[in-house]
């Protein structure tokens, strides 16, 4: 076997999922492709909600599950050609779990780091320990040279929201299937938060769990309003190069998940930061956490593209919300310095892709509404919001009002839209987005997986009372057609230049 063992570096923090006891044992043994099944023996541990999640960088992912018991347990890989009918070669490589308490539903979380992975291999792998094993799940690695990189971004599952658990849940997993059926290659699954609807109840994470898409791709959590108030978060998504300091956490010590982290994948440099706090000095620590991330990884990064749940150009019902009002001030000239290329949101339930914005304007005020190809230059930033991905819960589209916010007034190229946003988009179905990164191209598309039929929880059940483009006056699109499409020239030298030459400016002095 070319898998080396693996081992938990310094710095990379790893821990994972925490599953209800009572999530539902749907089948014992080995299963390919089982779901949230159930490695049940007598007297032994019941294993549950395995997730696949990104590590600190290509050559690794992180395994984390529920377990009954908290006896020692790993994680089995092989590659995918040497497991057959289920039986492992005696080779295969295990790597050991950490388990620990589950303070929100009793039992235990574990969670374990493959590393070592090789590029363009399919590998299989299983959870537990001898006799008492998971099913069996799989995951493939692609090429990590070059410039070319396809991931996914989801805005708002947000289960339960509709009132309706397995309702949201199917539109979920729907528009899983549909984006990964449309993007077999993707190689990441990027969230925007509110994974659920209540932080701590566990039928709502098994429902955003269901699918086995979340053990065939990694997940790069990324933690909403709604995922706060507990533990749950944090037990479910263990995240790597994790700074949980009290700046960047929201709530008391006994209650907060979260913080602020990174990671890297090919030549990205991905960060996520933990919107919720923003008070009491905490944007000037995320800024600060981004500025030393930059500092000592932005050279051989040649795109920065930063993760948060609370999109600051908001175009729906959060808009003028206070918290907004006071990110809009704190964050925009400070990404621009620190080269920063792409800034993916949630929150809003409805789409915006902003204009080119340097320092918190218009970068060229000449830039068309919906140009399909902007050339970003040093500084120039593209914000977007993603719309919900699983049909749970839609914002409609609000006008400008500058009697809520003097500096978010209307575009003057187009008085419907607010200033800084090229699209907005409301058509009450579900969608994801596609980013493409081809060498010195971002290509951004905003794309439907659903249409006003079922699963559209909040359709079905009347939430809202029409459906479809301009406001329901004309007839839904097909699922996997595009409501938005830009590709962004970032303009950019050899790889992470611009970028660290902001990053080492004095312009936080």
């Amino acid at each position: 076997m070319k898998l080396d063992k693996g081992t938990q570096g310094p710095g990379l923090v790893l821990r994972r999922v925490a599953m209800s006891a009572t999530a539902a044992a749907l089948s014992a043994g080995a299963v390919f492709g089982g779901g949230l099944a159930t490695a049940a023996h007598a007297d032994s541990a019941t294993l549950t909600g395995v997730v696949l999640g990104v590590g600190a960088d290509e050559t690794q992912r992180v395994l984390s599950w529920y377990s009954s018991a908290g006896t020692a347990q790993v994680v089995q890989v092989a590659p995918a050609s040497e497991v057959v009918d289920g039986r492992f070669p005696a080779n295969a490589v295990t790597f050991p779990a950490t388990v620990t308490a589950n303070v929100v539903n009793g039992g235990y979380n574990a969670h374990a780091t493959i590393d070592s992975l090789k590029q363009n291999t399919a590998y299989s792998y299983r959870v537990g320990a001898e006799g008492d094993w998971s099913p069996t799940y799989s995951f493939t690695t692609q090429d990590f040279n070059g410039d070319n990189l396809d991931f996914l971004f989801f805005g708002d599952p947000q289960i339960g929201s509709s009132g309706n658990v397995a309702k949201d849940g199917a539109g979920w997993e729907d528009t899983l299937n549909v984006a990964l059926a449309a993007n077999p290659k993707a190689e990441l699954l990027v969230s925007g938060g509110d994974q659920v609807e209540s932080a701590n109840t566990e039928t709502q994470w098994n429902a955003f769990l269901a699918s086995d898409k979340l053990r065939q791709y990694p997940w790069a959590a990324t933690i909403g309003n709604h995922d706060v108030g507990g533990k749950a978060y944090e037990q479910h998504f263990w995240t790597p190069n994790t700074d949980r300091s009290a700046p960047y956490y929201n709530g008391s010590a006994t209650t907060r998940s979260g913080g602020d982290y990174w990671f890297t994948y090919k030549n990205i440099l991905f960060i996520d930061i933990n919107s919720n706090a923003y008070a009491s000095g905490s944007d000037a620590a995320h800024i600060a956490y981004i500025t030393d991330v930059v500092n000592k990884h932005g050279a051989g990064a040649k795109h920065t593209v930063l993760i948060y749940h609370h999109a600051i150009y908001s175009p729906a019902s959060h808009a003028n919300d206070a918290d907004n009002k006071v990110r809009r001030q704190d964050f925009p000239t400070a990404f621009s310095k620190l080269g920063v290329d792409l800034v993916l949101q949630g929150h809003d339930h409805s789409y915006s892709r902003s204009y080119v914005i340097k320092n918190g304007q218009k970068a060229d005020k000449d830039e068309q509404p919906g140009a399909t190809e902007v050339s970003k230059g040093p500084g120039g930033v593209i914000y977007v919001t993603a719309n919900s991905a699983s049909g749970s819960k839609y914002y409609d589209l609000t006008a400008p009002d500058t009697t809520k916010d003097p500096n978010y007034g209307p575009d003057p190229l187009n008085p419907k839209s607010h200033w800084a946003n090229s699209v907005e988009n409301q058509e009450h179905v579900r969608t994801y987005v596609r980013v493409q990164v081809r060498g010195n191209k971002l290509v951004v598309e905003n794309i439907r997986s659903g249409t006003c039929a079922a699963p559209n929880a909040a359709v079905e059940l009347g939430q809202e009372s029409w459906c479809g483009p301009d406001s329901g006056a004309s007839a839904a699109q097909p699922v996997g057609s595009t409501v938005d499409k830009v590709v962004i020239h970032t303009n950019e030298g050899k790889a992470g230049e611009d970028k660290q030459a902001a990053a080492e400016s004095d312009w936080l002095q």
